[in-house]
């Protein structure tokens, strides 16, 4: 994330990271549904407001990264080059764990994250959300790259086919961590599951101007 270069964008900022970080804290040690916004706020320091002022729901706190992910996905489909959008993500997966992206770890600290969205309905609903909305995003963009209108069939169907592969591929790495507690074996099946499912993507997009 980038630093603001004026003093009240970075004072508020380091009080959004500061809820942030003393929102997961206490996710993770007592689960999310038994965390009141009050503690939060009392966590950091903060008023009851101040909270919802930077994050309009209790999930969002859970879920700080997501407009980051969802400004990354825009930033690699509107990217002017000749490598065709699905290629783009594609390797935008291998590049996240090559650059040991906070969205793909896979280590002890990220199997807890894990655990309590399984263990809150609130979070697994949220996460559900959030991944139709990412959808709706990407087959945005697509449409927009290959001028078409923004219900071009082919456009959501490669971006939920997209989606369902990344989950699939986050979902199966994470519980391969627990076998070897060996966050580059967990990295290696989220990847092989990445590349399978982007051949069944690429060939199911044959004929579009998406691949």
């Amino acid at each position: 994330m980038s630093i603001p270069s004026d003093r009240r964008s970075r004072k508020r900022l380091a009080t959004r990271q500061a809820i942030s970080v003393a929102a997961t804290r206490l996710f993770l040690e007592r689960g999310f549904d038994r965390v009141t916004v009050d503690e939060i706020a009392d966590a950091a320091d903060v008023g009851r407001m101040t909270v919802f002022n930077h994050f309009p729901r209790k999930e969002d706190m859970f879920f700080d990264r997501d407009e980051e992910g969802r400004e990354m996905l825009r930033e690699v489909l509107q990217q002017q080059n000749s490598v065709a959008p699905i290629e783009r993500l594609h390797l935008l997966a291998h590049q996240m764990i090559a650059e040991q992206r906070p969205y793909v770890r896979f280590t002890a600290e990220s199997q807890g994250f894990i655990q309590t969205i399984e263990n809150s309905e609130t979070l697994k609903a949220r996460a559900r959300a959030i991944r139709d909305e990412i959808a709706q995003l990407v087959a945005e963009e697509l449409s927009g790259y290959a001028g078409k209108k923004s219900d071009d069939p082919d456009a959501h169907l490669a971006a939920n086919m997209l989606l369902a592969i990344w989950t699939v591929a986050f979902i199966q790495a994470h519980r391969a961590f627990p076998q070897e507690q060996k966050t580059e074996e967990a990295e290696k099946v989220f990847l092989s599951v990445v590349d399978k499912g982007m051949i069944g993507l690429k060939a199911v997009m044959v004929g579009t101007p998406y691949i």
